[in-house]
C-alpha cells in the first residue's frame, strides 16, 4: 500500500513517513517526526517536533502529540515523545514531551487511549493499557502493562501503578498502587485483587489465589507494612509474582496505598 498524504495537510519534507501510512485532511506534521508504516492520522491531527510513532497506529481527530511540557523547568531542550505500535488514540488526546535533555514521554504497544486522555511530561505507559475518557496522567507518573483506568481518573505526579490493575472511574490516585489490584475512590483505596482483569489476561486460578495469599500476608497479617514486605520475601521465596510485588513496594517513592478497612482479600474466583 502506498503512502497517502491529503493535499490539505502540511507535512514537512524532513519528516520520515513509513510505507502505507495515511495522513488525512488538515493535519500538521513537523520536521523532527518519524511515523511508522501503516499508521493513520485521520483528520486535524498535529504531530509536533521530536515525536516518533510506531507502526499501524490509529490516531483520530484533533489529537496533539509533542506539545511542550507544562513544566516551568522546561527550557526548550530536545526531548521526545515515543509511541509504540498498534496504538489507538481517540479524539482530543494530548501527549506532551518530557522535561530534561535526553529524556522522553513514552507509550508502549497496543494501548487504547479514549477521548480526551492527557499524558503529561516524562510519563511512562506500558503495553496493552486502556484509559477511558478524560483520564489524566501527571508528570513522571507510570502505568504498568495491562492496566485499565476508568473515565476521569487522575494520577498525581510521580505516582506509579503496577501491572494489571483496575482503577475505577473518577478515582484520585495519590500513592503508588502495587500490581494486580482493584482500586477506587477519592483518594483511591485498594478493595481487592483485579480478579476479572487477571482472568481476561490469562492468569490461572492458582495464580490468582497465590496473589490473594501474598496480599493477605502483607496487608492483613498483623505486621507493620515494611516488616510485612520483608517477611513476604522470605515466605514466598522463589515466586516471581511475589518478588514483583515486593520489589514494587520497596521501590515506592510516594508510598503504597493501603487496603480499605471495609474490604478484605477475597479468593481469586
Amino acid at each position: 500500500m502506498k503512502t497517502f498524504i491529503h493535499p490539505s495537510s502540511l507535512v514537512s519534507e524532513k519528516a520520515l513517513i513509513g510505507e502505507g501510512a495515511r495522513i488525512g485532511p488538515f493535519c500538521y506534521v513537523a520536521d523532527n517526526v518519524r511515523i511508522g508504516a501503516g499508521t493513520i492520522l485521520r483528520s486535524s491531527v498535529k504531530v509536533l517536533d521530536f515525536v516518533e510513532i510506531g507502526r499501524e497506529c490509529n490516531i483520530h481527530e484533533n489529537v496533539v502529540i509533542g506539545g511542550d511540557p507544562q513544566d516551568t523547568s522546561f527550557h526548550d531542550e530536545e526531548t521526545w515523545v515515543l509511541i509504540g505500535d498498534r496504538n489507538t488514540l481517540r479524539e482530543n488526546v494530548t501527549i506532551h514531551r518530557s522535561t530534561g535533555k535526553g529524556t522522553s514521554t513514552r507509550v508502549g504497544n497496543d494501548c487504547f487511549l479514549m477521548e480526551g486522555v492527557h499524558i503529561g511530561h516524562n510519563a511512562v505507559v506500558g503495553d496493552r493499557v486502556t484509559m477511558a475518557n478524560k483520564v489524566g496522567l501527571s508528570g513522571f507518573s507510570q502505568v504498568g502493562d495491562g492496566t485499565v483506568l476508568g473515565g476521569i481518573s487522575g494520577l498525581h505526579q510521580f505516582v506509579k501503578i503496577g501491572r494489571y490493575c483496575m482503577i475505577g472511574g473518577l478515582s484520585k490516585i495519590v500513592k503508588d498502587i502495587p500490581p494486580f489490584l482493584l482500586v477506587d475512590g477519592h483518594p483511591g483505596k485498594i478493595y481487592n485483587i483485579n480478579r476479572v482483569g487477571l482472568k481476561r489476561a490469562g492468569f490461572t486460578t492458582q495464580q490468582r489465589k497465590h496473589i490473594v495469599d501474598i496480599y493477605k500476608f502483607i496487608y492483613h497479617g498483623g505486621l507493620p507494612l515494611r516488616s510485612a514486605v520483608d517477611e513476604a520475601e522470605k515466605e514466598f521465596s522463589g515466586s516471581g509474582i511475589a518478588m514483583e510485588i515486593v520489589e514494587f513496594m520497596r521501590n515506592s517513592k510516594r508510598g503504597v496505598e493501603f487496603w480499605t478497612s471495609r474490604s478484605r482479600c477475597r479468593e481469586g474466583d
